[in-house]
Formats: C-alpha cells, structure tokens, sequence
C-alpha cells in the first residue's frame, strides 16, 4: 500500500494494486477497470495469468451491463459474488472466461463465477471495479480471504482516487501546454494549406494520437475541396466521399451543439448525429484502418463551422478522457478562429492581386490609348502650323484658330494620360539626384508670367537665398510645382494673390502654395486627388481642366516619398503644402530651418497684369 501510495504514474498504481490483490488475496487473476466518459468499464490493468492479460486489456462493457449483474449479486459486505447458476440465458460474465474444470466439491470456483470490488469517489461515486478470478486453491472464498479483499479494496479505492487525481492534473498542464504550442503553431502562418500542414506533429504529438484527419472546408462547402492533412503520411487522405460527406455533416451539427463524439465499437454514436446505416459505415472504415475510436471535433468560429478534427487510437491506447475531448474542443475553436483569419487574409490577397491587375490594365490602357493620340493630333498641329499663315487673311482663320486651341489642349490632355501613366508604373523605379528647387521654382514663375498678367493675378514668391536640395526627379518636381501654381493661379479671381513659399528644414523641404480663390468644399477634398474628378462647384466647372493635374501631384510625391496636406474652405481659398525628403547626405549638416526671405518675380513686390486678351493659351494645370 505504501508503494500504491507513494505512485506518481496512475499506470504503474493501477497495475500495482492489480498485482497485489492478485498476491495477497490468493487469485492467479485480478483485474481493474476505469469508469470513462461514455459510461463504459474499461480495462486498464491486469495481473497474474498472461492469456487474461491479452484477451481483457483495453476491453470495455457498459455500466448497464455491470448493474444487470450485480442484480444477481450475493453482498458480501462491499464486495459482490455472482455465482455461475444465477446468469441468465446469454450471459457470459463480464470479459474473459478461463479454461477452467471445476473441483468436485461443493465450494468449487466456476469458470463463470464472478467477484467484484466497486471503486468509489470520495464523494461516494463510482470509479472503477477491481475483480479477481481462479482463487489458488481452486474454492469460492470463505470469511477470512472475503475480508482481507474487501479491506485491500478499499484502501486500493483510495489510493487508486488519489492518483487519479494526480494523475486530471497532471494531464490538465500536459493539455494546456500542448494547446499553447498547437496555437502559437497556428498563429505563425496566415496561409491556410501551411497552417494546416503545420498543426499535424503538434496535435498527433499533444494528443497522443495514433491517427488524424484535418480538414478546413472550401468557403461554399461543407464536404468536398479545401484544405486537409493526415498523419500518419501513409494512410491516404482520400477517405471514401461518402465517409468524407458524413464527417462534414457531423462536425457541422457538433459546432451548432458546441460538442464532439466518439464513434467505436463500444460507443453508440448519438441517434441525432449519426444514424445506424451511417454507424455502421463509419465502424468499417475506422476498422479497415486498424483503429478502436475516432474523435470528431468541429472547427469553427461563430455560426460557421470551418473544418473538422478526427482523431483516432488503436485498440491498446487509452480511451478519450473528458480532459482531453474539453482540451480538443477548445482547440477546434482556436483553430477555427486561425482558420477563419487565413481565409479572410487570401480573400484580401486575391482582391488586392485583382485591383492590382486591374490597375496595371488601366495604366497600359491610358499609355496605349495616349501614344495613339498623339500621332495623329502631332500630325494634325504640324499642317495647322503650316497653313494658318496661308489663310490668315481668309474667312477660315476663325475656325483655324478653335481648331488649334481645341487640337492644343488635346495635346495637353494626352500628355498629361501619358506622365500619369509614367509616374504611376511601381515597375518604373525613382533614380533621385539633387534638386535645387529655388532656380526650379524662379523657372516656373517665369514659365507663368503670362498666365498671371491676363487673370491680373499677383503673384508673390518667397524662398532662401540659398539653395533648397531636394532628393529627386528633376523633371518630375517641376510637373509637381507647375501643376499647383498654375492650378492655384487658374481659380483664383482677378485682384488677388497667390503666395508660393519654399523653406529648407533638417530632413525635408516644404514647398507651400496658398491662393485667395474659389477654395475648396469638404466634400470635394475627399476626391480632389482621383483621376478626372472635377469639383462639384460651378464655378470651377466652368474652367477648363482634364481632372488630372492633381492626380498627377499625388503620384509624384507618392513616389518621392513625401506627403501633401490641403486645407481649404469655399470662398477663402486653398493651401496645399507639400514636403519633399532631403539629400540624405545632408541629413546631419542641414539647419533645422532656414527663415525664408522674400523674393519677387518681378522688381516689384507683385505681378499684375490686365484683363486677358481675345486668344487665350491654355496653362499646364491640374483642374480642381
């Protein structure tokens, strides 16, 4: 009893006080059986005669079958003797029967003879059963060796309670930490095929497990399709369609009760699961691959189930405790969940590939369409150049001049499609160099003079009196500055101002442009970079534009790694301020900021100009 006591593993207890009885009471045989989950005895121990060892380890009956015999049991005290002449027509006894000719006495043991000692709980519930068989001297006990097995029992019962204790709470850390290591497995990849093939070794391992199925449903499906994997790799993972059918069919009425099932030979599959024809089916297929009991566990999260476990053992492994179908279930939910993410993650992926195809065909159909225009509309302005002197003086020069504004600002419109198109390739890299963006921006305001006299706009320019590097494309930084000044410029009514300012910072510049024109509605300002959205202000409808010029500022400082901040409100005008990275270089030497000083376009402080003339050209602008 002290070595029973002194027992950390509930194996070795168990086969421990089975050697004893089988040693100290007189029998050649004793056995001890474990209450499971699913009502069943369950041998776990055997002691004494080999042949008993192999026919009655891992056998289980039902309690019902146990109670119906005790029925026609003598007591003798906490034991119960049924002796062979009281079993009814079809019983046999409970498990193995020995080979055994009776003595000629009237006392004799019979093969069919049966001795229990039920287990008890301390709280007085059944546990288990220890039975013994073939007594030594061939005789049913008498009063002494009745007694001596009823006190060995009872203090085996609390032995044998206290390791199973241990032993929940061994297995309750060994659960939780094989849930911690299936979990963070399942969290480290959002590709639902490796998710799945990853989980495999961690389940198979945390669930000592002989055999496994995983299967994460395809989105439209509960059956065929998905994602699934086996171990081990051997066994084929096309199990029949129909077993497949019928495991999807499970696992989804399993989620909606929040439930798993044990299908064996030994365990009636709930009625409202499976029904007797698909039992049957089932018990053959878990025979045919050398399995005792399947484990059915859904996966999902919410509503939906997702997937299923199955799990199997062989005839020699431990039945599924209620630790380990909690622990499983538990796992079918986290596994659900990380399925469920996987699932939304390829979505996402497949969505973002699509609009990225769809993107590149709009980028290769503006450049496409954009190189066809502009031959023929090159062509058409080459013969209006040369024919507009020749008719000048004629009747037709009216006409010749709304052609070659009209074929003017097509040109615009179709070089504008073309950088758009440029700047918005990602397979087209940024090779920056060092901008100075002050001769950059004298050069614009130079370049829109013009522009400024005929609105009678003015015009004011502040910058350093050093140079402002920017880390860039040249080319690309003037369309940039070009497209917001003349933009600026363009909705900004006659007598106001337009104030551009440059200023060097440690590790960027910031170019700002604020005007005094229509500005811009809050609603407006959620679209104003998309391509070809003009404002929903009439006023600024009816200024020509193409809808691009901003569109194209956005993609600019996109691929410049800069930002653009717009503030505007109607009727107070607008202020775009964008910031433009340094020269790395001169990230350490660079001043935090450098004040600005003012600069004029012109001698004067301010550029104005007169009402424009009859004939108009068109400016390089964004539209609003």
């Amino acid at each position: 009893m002290s070595k029973v006591n002194a027992g950390h593993d509930l194996q070795e207890v168990l086969q421990t006080v089975a050697e004893g009885v089988a040693d100290v009471v007189g029998f050649q045989v004793a056995c001890i059986r474990q209450l499971r989950s699913d009502n069943t005895l369950e041998v776990v121990a055997v002691a004494g005669d080999d042949h008993a060892r192999e026919t009655l380890l891992g056998d289980r009956v039902p309690v019902e079958a146990l109670e119906r015999e005790f029925a026609l049991a003598d007591e003798w005290g906490d034991l119960r003797f049924v002796p062979h002449e009281r079993l009814e027509e079809g019983m046999d006894g409970l498990g193995w029967v020995p080979d055994l000719t009776p003595l000629d006495v009237p006392d004799a043991w019979h093969p069919l003879d049966a001795l229990f000692a039920p287990l008890f709980t301390a709280t007085g519930e059944l546990s288990g059963l220890l039975s013994v068989d073939l007594p030594h001297d061939g005789r049913r006990p008498g009063r002494m060796q009745r007694e001596v097995l009823e006190m060995y029992a009872a203090q085996a019962g609390i032995a044998i309670n206290n390791a199973m204790q241990r032993a929940r709470l061994v297995e309750q850390v060994r659960l939780a930490e094989a849930t911690r290591t299936i979990l963070h497995t399942a969290g480290r990849d959002l590709n639902l095929a490796r998710l799945i093939e990853d989980c495999v070794a961690p389940i198979v391992q945390g669930l000592r497990t002989h055999g496994m199925w995983i299967r994460a449903f395809a989105p439209d499906s509960r059956t065929a399709g998905g994602y699934g994997a086996v171990h081990p790799p051997q066994i084929s993972l096309d199990a029949p369609g129909q077993v497949l059918d019928l495991a999807g069919r499970i696992a989804t009425a399993c989620w909606d009760q929040q439930r798993a099932v044990v299908l064996s030979s030994t365990a009636t599959p709930p009625a409202d699961l499976v029904s007797a024809e698909e039992s049957a089916l089932l018990l053959e297929f878990i025979g045919r691959i050398n399995a005792r009991s399947l484990l059915c566990v859904p996966m999902g999260a919410g509503r939906e189930c997702l997937g299923y476990l199955a799990l199997t053992r062989t005839a020699k492994a431990p039945a599924w405790s209620d630790e380990e179908i909690a622990a499983v279930l538990a796992i079918g939910r986290d596994l659900g969940r990380a399925v469920l993410h996987a699932r939304l993650f390829e979505r996402e992926r497949q969505l973002v590939e699509e609009l990225q195809n769809l993107d590149r065909y709009k980028t290769d159909l503006i450049a496409t369409i954009s190189h066809e225009l502009k031959n023929p509309l090159t062509s058409v302005m080459g013969h209006l150049e040369l024919i507009q002197p020749v008719l000048a003086e004629t009747s037709a020069a009216r006409s010749l001049g709304a052609i070659s504004r009209n074929a003017a600002r097509l040109e615009m419109m179709v070089e504008d499609l073309l950088l758009l198109s440029k700047v918005g390739d990602p397979t087209r890299p940024l090779i920056p160099v060092e901008v100075d963006l002050v001769p950059l921006l004298d050069d614009t305001v130079e370049m829109l003079r013009i522009q400024t006299e005929r609105r009678g706009v003015a015009l004011r320019l502040d910058h350093p009196g050093t140079p402002v590097l920017a880390w860039g494309d040249r080319g690309e930084l003037e369309r940039l500055v070009t497209n917001i000044v003349s933009n600026a410029i363009k909705f900004t009514p006659s007598g106001r101002t337009v104030q551009v300012t440059l200023a060097a910072h440690a590790d960027h510049v910031t170019f700002t442009c604020r005007d005094e024109g229509l500005g811009i509605s809050e609603e407006d300002q959620e679209f104003l970079f998309t391509e070809f959205y003009r404002s929903s202000n009439p006023e600024a409808v009816a200024v020509p534009g193409t809808g691009l010029g901003l569109t194209i500022v956005k993609r600019i400082v996109d691929r410049h790694h800069g930002s653009i901040d717009v503030r505007s409100a109607l009727g107070e005008g607008s202020t775009f301020t964008i910031r433009i990275p340094s020269p790395a270089r001169l990230l350490d030497t660079a001043p935090a900021e450098v004040p600005p000083t003012e600069v004029s376009a012109e001698p004067a402080a301010e550029i104005t100009a007169e009402a424009p003339s009859a004939r108009v050209e068109e400016p390089v602008s964004a539209g609003a």
